[in-house]
Formats: structure tokens, C-alpha cells, sequence
């Protein structure tokens, strides 16, 4: 980044004004979206994935995050990996596809051959002093909270960390991600910078005119809804829903389900909000009938009323748990102007399609929110391009967790441009 353009992002961040949109150029600039990748995307715990993305061993997922290639793999042991996709010889690519299995992890370009933990086993032709312990493929920081993987680019990643993964695992783990399955996948691209993306997921403002099928089963007021009613069926339907989360919580609590909301978005490095959710009428899961889509219930779990468990973490992801199936979102900025939202539905692993679940039921509900909200989001990148731009201001009844999500951005740039 040239002097002139860390002198310009260092002003905007310093000027930036609370509860309003961030100024165009955090939306379009592309040496902003270079410090973006560098402060934010290499230096903080990045959502990217799920254990059964990598369900046995030899299985491999390969993970970009801007320039960065990463393997995540499982070895013989059922411990998994995350090491850069580079062979320590000519630093070529050890693997081109998204997914695959391999028993050994094999360079194309000279057959260097390194086991499934990274470890160097083979490299023909090297000198006899060559020590290949030292030659293995680098490791990158890897943690797993009760089953959904993060990692970390930089060299000493927060520790903060260690709070997400202590509050929020007691929270996962009785919907048993280890023992669930990847049923279908989705790469979205949207028109978008990643900023926006994750601002119109973190409200529902904008929910009852855009998303006729996710409303069928959401409330605007579990995402951060707080608008003072005057129309009395408004009053009526808030009253309701605020009565359903007391009876809902106390009942899940005693059943040994934690679900009350706990939100340590702004003041954490490694900012994060869980919290389980009250859903309408029939409650049990994200479908247009909102009951469950898959038979077989994930865990131990018998009732299938059990609401939304819903997880958000900076910067990059979001999660919705119930008691059935489990769809699971991360954020991969490609330019300024596009990101890669890639969206995944998970199930009992022993639950069979056709049986227990049909897939278009499974998947619907999300799959047209998606499209809908690429739609916005271009909409909202069409805006921040042009010309007439100003900031608008965000409502504090309804789009706190918008301004939550932009302070916690501006403050680790701030931290990072200041060290």
C-alpha cells in the first residue's frame, strides 16, 4: 500500500461516523480492499469450513482466502491439518480441486510426496545433507469449535479466541457436527464488497419485503428488531413472540441447551454472537411449513422444537443450528466489487435422502434468501459507486447489529494501522 493510500484509509478511519454507513471508498476502493485482506482477512480467526467437509481420512478441502491456498486435511488418526498449498521444492500447487482424497500428498511437478500431517516422506535426488524434517509444508493455526473450523493466516493469531470457542462451544455441541453430513453446497457470487455482504445479514429490516419464504419461519425481532410498534396487530405479534422467547428459554435452559444471546461482537478481537432463537408457528426449522426437513434429528435430540441457533463471527461467517439440519455461510472477498458466499446444509449422517429428507424442502428457504440478498447487495454496491453516495444513517432500532459489525471493522483497522 503506497504512503498516499495509507494516509487516505488511516483519515477515513479516523473520521468514521458512528451509526452511519461507511464511506464509499471502504466499498470500492481496491487498495482498501487490499488492506482489507492484509489487517482483517491474514490476521484474524477465518471461518472456513465444517469437520464433515473432511469426513474421513485422506479427504482434503482447499480453502482460498485471497491469494492464500490453504489444505485442509484429515490423516490417518482423524486429526485434521490446515498447511499451505505449496511444495517446499518449487513451490508449486499440491492440489487444484476444492475437494478430493488422497492417500499421500503428491507434488505434480517432481513428486516430492509429503504425508497427510504435512511431513516430508520422499524427495528423490536431494543431496545426502538434506534434512527433510525441516522441508515439510507449512502449518497454518487451526482450531475446531465442536466441530466448525477456523484458521488463522498470521503468526500469532488473537488469543481472544479461546472465549469464542469456551462460550460459544457448550452452545454447538449438542447438534454433534462431527456426526453430520454435508448433503448440498452452493457458491453464490455476489456483486458486492464483503462489507456489504455481511451488513445485510446482520439485520432484518429488510426481511418482510425481500424474503417471503425465510419470514415464513423468522421473526424480525430475534435479529436485533427493536422498533417501537404503533400499529396494534404490530403490538399484538410483539407481545407474542416476547412471551414465546420467555417460556421457549426457560425450557431449553432447564432441557440443558444454553441459549440465551451472548453478544461480544463489539468489544472482541475475535467478536462473535450466539444465541438460540424462537421461530414461528409450527417452530422446529428453517422450511416453508416450518417443520423439520430431515427425520432424523441431529445428536441425541428427540424434540424437534428447539428453535435457531444462530452464531455469527467476525469477519466472515454465520450458522443457523436446529434441531433437524444445519446451514452454514462464509464470506470470501474476491475484489472490491465481488465476494464469494458459499452456503452449506448439513444433516444426520445417517439420514437418507428421499427417506428421511427431500433435498428441494431441505434447501429452498435459503436458497432463494441468497439470491435475494445478491440482489440487494448490488443494489447496495450500484449506490456506493456512484457519485451522489453520502452516508446514511443506520436506524438504532433496527440495524444495531449493522453498526456493531462496521464499529468492530473500523476499530481492528485502527488498531492495526496504529501498531
Amino acid at each position: 500500500m503506497s504512503d498516499a493510500a495509507m494516509t487516505k484509509l488511516k483519515h477515513l478511519v479516523q473520521n468514521r461516523r458512528p451509526y452511519h454507513m461507511l464511506e464509499a471508498p471502504f466499498y470500492t476502493d481496491p487498495d482498501i480492499f487490499k488492506a482489507d485482506m492484509d489487517l482483517i482477512f491474514r490476521r484474524h480467526w477465518i471461518f472456513v469450513g465444517l469437520e464433515p467437509d473432511v469426513p474421513e481420512p485422506g479427504d482434503v478441502m482447499n480453502v482460498k482466502i485471497g491469494d492464500a491456498s490453504i489444505l485442509i486435511v484429515r490423516d490417518d488418526d482423524n486429526n485434521i491439518h490446515a498447511m499451505h498449498n505449496i511444495c517446499r521444492h518449487r513451490g508449486a500447487a499440491l492440489v487444484v480441486d476444492e475437494k478430493t482424497s488422497v492417500g499421500r500428498l503428491v507434488c505434480p511437478y517432481h513428486s516430492w510426496t509429503y504425508g497427510l500431517d504435512g511431513a516430508l516422506l520422499h524427495a528423490q535426488y536431494m543431496p545426502e545433507d538434506f534434512d527433510a524434517s525441516c522441508s515439510g509444508l507449512r502449518k497454518v493455526h487451526l482450531r475446531s469449535v465442536e466441530g466448525l473450523l477456523f484458521i488463522c493466516l498470521a503468526e500469532n493469531p488473537p488469543e481472544d479466541f479461546e472465549e469464542f470457542a469456551k462460550t460459544a462451544g457448550p452452545y454447538v455441541a449438542p447438534h454433534d457436527i462431527a456426526n453430520c453430513k454435508v448433503v448440498h453446497e452452493s457458491d453464490l457470487i455476489e456483486p458486492g464488497n464483503w462489507k456489504l455482504a455481511v451488513e445485510n445479514n446482520r439485520e432484518c429490516y429488510h426481511c418482510s419485503a425481500n424474503h417471503p419464504e425465510l419470514t415464513q419461519s423468522i421473526y424480525e425481532f430475534g435479529f436485533g428488531f427493536d422498533a417501537t410498534e404503533h400499529d396494534p396487530s404490530r403490538q399484538a405479534l410483539r407481545r407474542h413472540y416476547e412471551d414465546m422467547v420467555e417460556k421457549d428459554l426457560a425450557a431449553w435452559e432447564a432441557a440443558g441447551l444454553p441459549s440465551v444471546e451472548n453478544n461480544q461482537r463489539l468489544e472482541a478481537v475475535s467478536g462473535f454472537r450466539v444465541g438460540r432463537m424462537t421461530m414461528d408457528k409450527a417452530g422446529e426449522s428453517q422450511t416453508l411449513d416450518t417443520k423439520i426437513a430431515s427425520k432424523k434429528l441431529l445428536g441425541n435430540f428427540t424434540e424437534a422444537r428447539l428453535g435457531d441457533l444462530s452464531i455469527h463471527t467476525q469477519p466472515n461467517s454465520w450458522h443457523h443450528l436446529m434441531s433437524d439440519h444445519i446451514v452454514s455461510f462464509a464470506v470470501f472477498p474476491l475484489s472490491a466489487n465481488q465476494t464469494l458466499v458459499k452456503t452449506k446444509w448439513l444433516v444426520h449422517k445417517d439420514a437418507v435422502e428421499g427417506v428421511d429428507y427431500d433435498m428441494e424442502n431441505l434447501t429452498r428457504v435459503w436458497s432463494e434468501t441468497n439470491v435475494q440478498d445478491s440482489r440487494l447487495v448490488g443494489l447496495s454496491q450500484l449506490g456506493a459507486q456512484s457519485p451522489g453516495y453520502v452516508q446514511g444513517p443506520y436506524s438504532k432500532q433496527t440495524e444495531g447489529q449493522v453498526e456493531q459489525f462496521a464499529a468492530w471493522y473500523i476499530a481492528r483497522l485502527k488498531a492495526h494501522l496504529c501498531a
